[in-house]
């Protein structure tokens, strides 16, 4: 099929809006790698939970209200990081073995790499997620220092926060704090996971236009207070799209330099080409052209709505 569903992942296999097609696929690839492992039902159940959170469905959290960073996104960035995570125990050579252990941690944190933005029960400080935006990923390292004892992965409990770290920008890479390198590789891995998960989205542009700019701007994310005065970041979506190109320079620096390049093993994991960068590079070729002609954007088929 040349035409990419806008639910699929970029092999147009996998339906990103079901916990159950991701679970069964990350599961496959845990199998491969590791055959003679134990069944690892702890951590699989952690896609029933992230479901349940995200719907609204857990007694202690409201109901995800982030359209941008919803059930969808971390679920595909859970699927990038067991592809991520295959290519290099496939490639590493002399580098250290990740292990059936960190990598079911890996995708625990993947999975929970963004419950920051869900409010809790009773919340009368803030009134949407995305308010959370700037300490999101503190608030998920809280709750997976709590979470990861119920799945069977709690000698991990302390080490996921600073691990969650890599897909934020609350601490400088270079400042997290690892008791071991083959957790800052682990680190490096979701954090190229999420980059090439979201901009690889087949309706990345849509739902930056549409999702991200609102979260942005409850978020305080679209202008910033410096010691001169409030500086405007991204005056509307429109200008959010017109800088895409610019942020995907950015993004490619962290991906290349802060987080080691580690995107690269999706190539091994597809067996030689990177569908992720493909498809970033075509999402990023549109938005160039969106530059020139704004309404380009309008004729393209609108995100799906997950509930």
């Amino acid at each position: 099929m040349d035409f990419r569903r806008n639910d699929f992942d970029v092999s147009n296999r996998i339906n990103t809006t079901d916990p159950v097609c991701v679970r069964l696929e990350v599961a496959g690839i845990h199998r491969a790698l590791y055959p003679d492992a134990p069944s690892p039902a702890g951590f699989l159940r952690a896609f029933d939970d992230v479901a349940a959170l995200y719907r609204g469905e857990h007694a202690g959290y409201e109901k995800c209200d982030t359209a941008y960073h919803d059930l969808q996104h971390v679920l595909e960035v859970s699927l990038a990081m067991a592809r991520l995570l295959d290519g290099y125990e496939r490639s590493r050579g002399d580098g250290p073995a990740i292990g059936e252990r960190l990598f079911q941690l890996g995708i625990a944190c993947a999975l929970f790499h963004d419950v920051g933005y869900l409010r809790r029960r009773g919340d009368r400080r803030h009134r949407r997620g995305a308010e959370y935006t700037r300490i999101h990923v503190s608030r998920g390292g809280r709750f997976l220092r709590d979470y990861l004892p119920t799945i069977g992965l709690g000698e991990f409990a302390a080490v996921a926060g600073p691990v969650l770290h890599f897909t934020g920008y609350e601490r400088p890479v270079a400042t997290i704090r690892l008791p071991q390198p083959v957790f800052r590789l682990l680190g490096s891995l979701l954090g190229s996971a999420d980059i090439i998960a979201q901009m690889s989205d087949r309706c990345y542009l849509e739902k930056c236009h549409d999702r991200l700019y609102p979260e942005f701007v409850v978020g305080g994310i679209a202008r910033r207070v410096t010691g001169e005065g409030e500086v405007t970041l991204f005056a509307s979506a429109e200008d959010l799209i017109r800088k895409t190109p610019g942020f995907f320079v950015s993004a490619s620096k962290r991906l290349d330099h802060d987080l080691g390049g580690t995107y690269q093993y999706a190539q091994r994991h597809f067996g030689g080409t990177n569908l992720y960068m493909d498809a970033v590079r075509r999402n990023i070729r549109f938005a160039e052209k969106i530059r020139e002609e704004p309404e380009l954007l309008l004729r393209r088929v609108p995100p799906v709505t997950i509930n």
